[in-house]
């Protein structure tokens, strides 16, 4: 079983985000780039992973981006958690970031 959440806000630009989520989790990210996503940033552990980047992603054709969450065009920023089994602990910290809104959750 793998456990999901998609968290989103527009009050903090990745960067900030990043910083905020270092502090609270004492997490390392490391900047990827991505044709499909675009710039995002990565934090993986022992539980999981953490990847933060921005909704709009590069488009095929080059002319629009595609939003990474449609259903959310209001979040310019994304946070996606990844973690084998349900963690209340790391999703209770995440839901206490002023600004930062739970968006979606999926366990497979």
């Amino acid at each position: 079983m793998t456990d999901h959440h998609t968290y989103g806000t527009s009050t903090h630009t990745a960067d900030e985000l990043v910083r905020l989520v270092s502090d609270r989790l004492g997490l390392v990210f490391t900047e990827r780039d991505s044709d499909y996503r675009g710039v995002y940033h990565l934090a993986s552990s022992l539980n999981g992973r953490i990847e933060i980047q921005p909704n709009p992603i590069p488009g095929d054709d080059g002319e629009e981006d595609d939003l990474y969450a449609p259903d959310h065009p209001s979040a310019h920023v994304l946070l996606l958690t990844t973690t084998p089994t349900p963690d209340t602990g790391l999703h209770a910290r995440l839901g206490s970031l002023e600004g930062l809104i739970h968006l979606n959750h999926e366990t497979v």
